[in-house]
């Protein structure tokens, strides 16, 4: 696949009006989310990973949280309503989302999951997601993720420890 081929999320944000910039690097499936955020020259705090678990109950729900932090589970199911959430086994994420690892975004799923953004989101202009597949991000607004990922904002990760103990 070229890079210029566009991905479902590039055909989803065109559908519906939603402008955003692609960026690609070097398709890498073993880079982590802070190389990619320097591969791209931004802060890791405006890379967002996306991440897909399952409920007790058996629902899955979508979480999408900075590249540098981890999802808490228990704050994540607390969003979700659940009494415990789980991560989704690697081989499930394809046949459920459409999206492979380190290719899965927010948007475009092969069917909507309830979503949740981290709430740092907000503290910044402009965010990036995966752009569907591995090798290329999407950067947009949040009130535009928000929009093509139908989410919420919560709190979702673990508090940062303290470079600097005393």
């Amino acid at each position: 696949m070229k890079n210029k081929d566009k991905t479902n999320v590039m055909r989803t944000l065109e559908k519906e009006k939603i402008a955003y910039v692609s960026h690609f690097y070097e398709a890498d499936p073993t880079l982590s989310g802070q190389e990619i955020a320097a591969l791209l020259q931004e802060d890791a705090d405006r890379v967002f990973k996306t991440l897909v678990t399952r409920g007790k109950s058996g629902q899955h729900y979508v979480f999408v949280v900075p590249v540098k932090e981890e999802l808490d589970l228990k704050k994540a199911a607390r969003a979700a309503g659940e009494k415990s959430i789980a991560m989704i086994k690697q081989k499930e994420l394809l046949p459920l989302t459409g999206y492979v690892h380190g290719g899965c975004s927010p948007i475009g799923m092969k069917k909507a999951f309830p979503t949740f953004l981290h709430k740092t989101a907000g503290d910044a202009d402009r965010i990036y997601v995966s752009a569907g597949k591995v090798g290329c991000q999407a950067e947009l607004s949040l009130g535009d993720l928000i929009r093509a990922a139908k989410c919420a904002l919560a709190d979702l990760t673990q508090p940062r420890e303290e470079t600097n103990k005393q």
